[in-house]
């Protein structure tokens, strides 16, 4: 069953995306959350600005989770990846201590009319639910139609 996901991007990362510069979304993680074992092949994923409107969407072409990752793993996973996620060496540091990573291959990726929706909380990633879509679900059958 295909599921949605919110995803929040800060905007250089989120246009390279839509560009088709970035292929891979990483994310590490100190603990085990979402995206971790949550994101399948064929997902949908809505592409959040930071503080900003959702402008894009993509589908998710391929996954690989990571657990137990240490210090060592993670610049093997960035000597092999990097240059599909175009993380900065600043990036790769911020993240040596987490144990937990995903790595999203992304597949059509494209712009949307953009939408504003009432987020207030930190998460950087939110599997959408019918009780938490963010009125994302009325736009994705909308544009069925």
């Amino acid at each position: 069953m295909v599921k949605y996901h919110l995803v929040i991007l800060k905007k250089a990362y989120l246009d390279s995306i839509v560009e088709g510069g970035k292929t891979i979304e990483s994310r590490f993680l100190k603990v085990n959350k979402a995206p971790f074992g949550q994101v399948s092949v064929g997902d949908v994923l809505f592409l959040k600005e930071s503080s900003g409107p959702v402008v894009g969407r993509a589908a998710v072409k391929a996954v690989e989770f990571f657990d137990d990752l240490s210090p060592e793993k993670i610049v093997g996973i960035k000597e092999r990846y990097n240059h599909l996620i175009g993380g900065s060496d600043e990036y790769w540091q911020e993240r040596s201590g987490c144990r937990f990573g995903v790595l999203v291959w992304l597949g059509g990726a494209e712009r949307m009319e953009p939408v504003r929706i009432t987020k207030k909380d930190w998460r950087g990633w939110v599997v959408l639910t019918e009780r938490e879509n963010f009125g994302l679900f009325r736009r994705k059958t909308k544009e069925k139609k």
